[in-house]
């Protein structure tokens, strides 16, 4: 037998990690709705994150904070005060969301501050959000360009700075509506906007209201608005209204909170779909966008 051959057959075998897809990674966790809005329609918002006591017990009392995007998209980073950003937004990831986030707090936890966080493609099973963050509404701070990343030392980095040139260069304006909890209106052209709401209502039951309300040509935001289309993400729905890019953000809290009304009265309906209904239904599914 050769001694390559030998080696080959003596040598450990590494452990395969399985990937398990997760669809509604953020259920159970009291904002559900803005976590997804964070991770797939804001570009630039933070929020703090609070510790478990027996996390702080094992790791030490670091704050941490939830980004939408962090340098070239890195799961996690430390800055040297000791501070932890944690990327929403990232190029890797696995198909639960949930353990993807809480292993790299937790690598960043263990990660010496200004250290480089080194986080798995495939984190395997472990711990959620829920199991090390008290959980609660999120206070966000919306953003208009993303320097709150950077401290003193960070931002003399050549890489770091390109990197935030790009990523400031891609912002479009975005504004949190008041009128519906993860609602937000965007400027996407010098004529044309966007309002987006994340419902929090399941995905089927979501749908079967938004489908009454087109049966019954309630859909629209007002005049010159035109419903776009849904995204699916991360098992909820996202109605996307096209406005125009006049007037302001403001401007679109009424037509909103009227819409909400509408769309609030009309899940108290839960017998089966009439034939408009229905026929409204599967024009709305022909328009869904899924986003992972």
């Amino acid at each position: 037998m050769s001694k390559r051959r030998n080696q080959r057959q003596t040598a450990p075998k590494r452990e395969k990690v399985r990937d398990i897809f997760v669809a509604r990674p953020f259920e159970g966790l009291a904002d559900e709705p803005e976590w997804i809005a964070l991770r797939e329609l804001v570009p630039a918002a933070s929020a703090p994150l609070t510790l478990k006591p027996e996390i702080i017990e094992e790791y030490g009392d670091r704050p941490v904070t939830l980004s939408t995007v962090l340098p070239m998209a890195w799961p996690a980073m430390t800055r040297s005060d000791g501070r932890v950003f944690i990327g929403l937004q990232r190029h890797v990831q696995s198909g639960d969301v949930s353990r993807d986030l809480t292993v790299a707090i937790l690598a960043a936890l263990r990660t010496e501050p200004g250290g480089t966080v080194s986080v798995p493609a495939l984190p395997g099973q472990g711990p959620r959000l829920e199991d090390i963050l008290v959980d609660g509404p999120l206070e966000i701070t919306m953003h208009d360009g993303f320097e709150y990343w950077l401290d003193a030392e960070q931002a003399e980095d050549p890489n770091v700075k390109a990197s935030l040139e790009r990523a400031n260069a891609s912002i479009y304006p975005t504004v949190r509506l008041a009128a519906g909890r993860a609602a937000y209106w965007c400027r996407v052209a010098p004529d044309k906007g966007h309002v987006r709401w994340v419902l929090p209502e399941p995905e089927d039951q979501a749908l079967d209201a938004l489908a009454r309300l087109s049966a019954s040509g309630d859909l629209l935001l007002g005049e010159k608005t035109k419903f776009a289309g849904m995204f699916r993400a991360h098992g909820l729905l996202v109605p996307v209204w096209d406005i125009p890019g006049e007037p302001e953000s403001t401007e679109w809290e009424t037509p909103l909170a009227d819409f909400a009304k509408r769309y609030a009265d009309i899940l108290a309906e839960t017998g089966p779909l009439n034939a408009d209904a229905r026929r409204a239904k599967q024009g709305l599914i022909g328009r869904q966008l899924t986003l992972r």
